[in-house]
């Protein structure tokens, strides 16, 4: 992927080495009135929190951004920003609506979402309470070595899947799936979280379409996505973990379903013709 030399996004956070330390928000409201008069006598704020004096946050952990990290965290920005051009036009010209970027917060370890607690062992996440998506660059290690998904588009995919994520909820897919959690039993409500990932895959596609349109894929790119999207089907996965499948515990769908989603959506470049809802077939 051509990637180096363009505009990241501005949308990018980063809490790495925050080592799960609290902001302001986290504080009661007698930690609050401390916090005030400690500043008003000239301390430092950022120190008190640090220092966990406020009962809000814990000493902040020691991290060093290797040089691989540096420019990862240099391209997941670059894709980012990307799919900001791209979803900006596609909402604009095929849904004639606004489109509202997310952020992309980059942590490591552990951090805190609208979603709740999650871990590195989580892996990249969406949390649509606060429209934010959540990358432990660790992933990429993983990706190359546990599910051998070789080359920087691997992780492009894997960036456009949980942007997709946001397209979802901004169109109010997501919430209208989550509201059905309650009413249907676990096997059910699997089926339609795979047709919400499959979907996503569809979007990812859809991305790589004009991305590849304006010169950003390179030879190999698309091979790169599919083999991805290959090696994490929940049918894949389950026979790595534990030797056999069980299709109804499927959540995101097999291999071959999520490639051919993900080719669709490249093929086509229209998000009309990735409804996995109304799909008779997936």
């Amino acid at each position: 992927m051509k990637w180096k030399g363009r505009q990241g996004s501005s949308n990018v956070q980063d809490v790495r080495g925050s080592g799960g330390k609290k902001a302001m928000g986290g504080l009661g409201l007698g930690g609050i009135v401390i916090l005030i008069i400690y500043v008003l006598l000239g301390g430092d704020p950022q120190q008190a929190l640090d220092s966990g004096a406020m009962g809000g946050g814990t000493q902040q952990s020691e991290y060093v951004e290797s040089a691989e990290e540096k420019e990862l965290a240099q391209m997941v920005s670059v894709v980012l920003k990307e799919t900001e051009d791209v979803w900006h036009k596609l909402f604009r010209e095929q849904l004639g609506k606004s489109y509202v970027e997310p952020t992309l917060v980059l942590f490591s370890g552990q951090v805190t979402s609208a979603c709740g607690n999650a871990s590195a062992a989580t892996g990249p996440f969406y949390c649509s309470g606060d429209n934010k998506l959540y990358i432990d660059l660790s992933f990429y290690n993983e990706l190359k070595t546990r599910f051998k998904a070789l080359g920087d588009f691997a992780m492009a995919y894997v960036v456009a899947h949980e942007v997709a994520h946001h397209v979802q909820n901004l169109q109010g897919i997501t919430g209208a799936v989550h509201r059905q959690r309650s009413s249907l039993d676990e096997k059910s409500y699997n089926k339609l979280s795979v047709r919400l990932e499959l979907q996503a895959d569809f979007y990812a596609g859809v991305w790589a379409h004009y991305a590849n349109s304006i010169g950003l894929l390179e030879d190999g790119d698309i091979e790169e996505a599919l083999n991805a999207a290959f090696q994490i089907g929940d049918d894949r996965i389950q026979m790595m973990g534990r030797g056999y499948v069980v299709p109804d515990s499927f959540t995101h769908g097999t291999s071959e379903q999520r490639m051919r989603w993900f080719k669709k959506g490249y093929q086509t470049g229209e998000i009309a013709q990735g409804d996995t809802f109304s799909a008779s077939s997936l």
